[in-house]
């Protein structure tokens, strides 16, 4: 079995990991998936409650007054988080900006309701509405807080939204409100029920966001490797394309010149013979010109394309074999079944690699060629009876075109197996695992 090696591409480890890095840095800025739906669902549902609570508010001023204030906010906010063009232009912070809105209605509604109670003459633990029904408007945030910024901010966010609300209502106890005690136990109890699942959510975040990393990576990691696979494929290939028209047009072009520069030499001293040498100028290059079109067509493989993978590979042994004047011997399954236009692509291209070869290298007097299953495998065996040569040096001198048909293998996951011996010929066998298909 041959194998190849990759180092010389230039494979650069840290300027990969730089990149993926950049990758990973950018992604890591965006908002997380679905987040901003889930605030704007949220602030629906806190809308259509606040209208409800409104409507049977009515009859209640005081009341009436603090479901109309969360209604307005509720719809302000709703308009900013559906506003595109709000978001474009804040860019990273158009996220924070709405949770701040989300934050700061509910404990400002609730502050300036406390205190109307108080100047229409409610005094003391009275005029404080529904304890803890805060908390329950700001469970939400917290919880988007969490997904997106980490335990850490959350936490900064119960303390600073709890702080920010004993100062109001130590405000509003210095004027005759409710007791500072009571919003006291609230906040205590408000960081005994958060700090726990903000805790848990961003567990819970982390580990996805570990997991996007190591698939954007592994990701990134295979666009590498097939990007560096695609270089070697084609690198191989416009060697081939150089040997194919070294062989063509060079050689011919080359011999024409040496004929004439002998026409010239010849013209005034032996007519007869210039006029022999400029036949066959003429026939060298006609025959030169055979073969480029001949090389130039097998470069599209459009036989695939017109007569399908089996009678193509035919059409090629076919064409070799008289070309090289070899005895053939040619087996093919009736059918191959449907086969991914790769692996048509793959076997083609080996057919006529290793056919090339024996045309070209092998002084051989007979090709034979094999293309079926054998069991779950699809094989084609390319052999004749030439001259044979070392694989080791081989590889070494660049020849035969092995080092591309392996790669060209193991691309669509198959493996290509090369024997040979100096005097003993070669067998080039190709295989790839699938089941027959009708």
């Amino acid at each position: 079995m041959l194998s190849y090696d990759t180092r010389h591409v230039g494979y650069d480890s840290t300027q990969c990991r730089v990149g993926l890095t950049c990758v990973t840095m950018d992604v890591m800025k965006h908002m997380e998936p679905g987040l901003l739906q889930i605030f704007r669902l949220y602030v629906g549902t806190w809308l259509a409650l606040m209208l409800l609570a409104l409507c049977g508010a009515l009859s209640d001023n005081k009341e009436a007054g603090r479901f109309l204030l969360t209604v307005i906010a509720a719809i302000a906010l709703m308009g900013y988080l559906v506003w595109p063009l709000l978001r474009r232009k804040l860019g990273r912070y158009f996220l924070p900006v709405g949770l701040f809105w989300a934050i700061a209605s509910p404990i400002l509604i609730e502050a300036f309701s406390v205190f109307a109670r108080m100047v229409s003459g409610t005094s003391g633990d009275a005029a404080l509405p529904e304890p803890g029904l805060t908390s329950v408007w700001l469970f939400v945030p917290m919880i988007l807080i969490s997904v997106q910024y980490g335990f850490r901010r959350t936490i900064t966010y119960v303390v600073v939204a709890t702080l920010a609300e004993l100062s109001l209502y130590l405000i509003l106890a210095i004027l005759g409100g409710p007791e500072l005690g009571i919003m006291i136990e609230q906040g205590l109890f408000r960081l005994i029920i958060f700090v726990p699942f903000a805790y848990v959510v961003s567990k819970l975040m982390n580990g996805q966001r570990e997991e996007r990393r190591a698939l954007a990576l592994s990701n990134a990691r295979l666009a590498h490797y097939a990007t560096t696979l695609e270089q070697l494929a084609v690198s191989r290939e416009r060697n081939r394309m150089a040997r194919e028209l070294h062989d063509t047009l060079a050689h011919t072009l080359s011999a024409v010149a040496v004929q004439l520069e002998a026409v010239d030499v010849l013209w005034d001293t032996d007519p007869i013979k210039a006029r022999e040498t400029l036949t066959l100028s003429k026939d060298l290059t006609r025959n030169g010109l055979t073969e480029a079109r001949r090389a130039l067509k097998a470069l599209r493989a459009s036989p695939l394309e017109d007569l399908g993978l089996i009678l193509a590979v035919r059409h090629l042994a076919q064409m070799n074999a008289e070309r090289a004047g070899l005895q053939l011997s040619m087996q093919t399954a009736e059918t191959l079944g449907e086969l991914h236009p790769t692996i048509q692509q793959t076997i083609y291209r080996i057919a006529e690699e290793a056919m090339n070869n024996v045309v070209r290298h092998a002084n051989a007097s007979a090709l034979g060629v094999m293309l079926g299953y054998d069991g779950g495998q699809l094989k084609l065996l390319v052999m004749d009876n030439g001259e044979g040569f070392d694989l080791s040096k081989a590889t070494q001198n660049g020849h035969y075109g092995l080092v591309g048909m392996q790669e060209r293998a193991a691309l669509c996951g198959g493996q290509l197996n090369v024997q040979s011996q100096p005097g003993q010929g070669t067998r080039v066998e190709f295989s790839v695992e699938m089941m027959k298909t009708a």
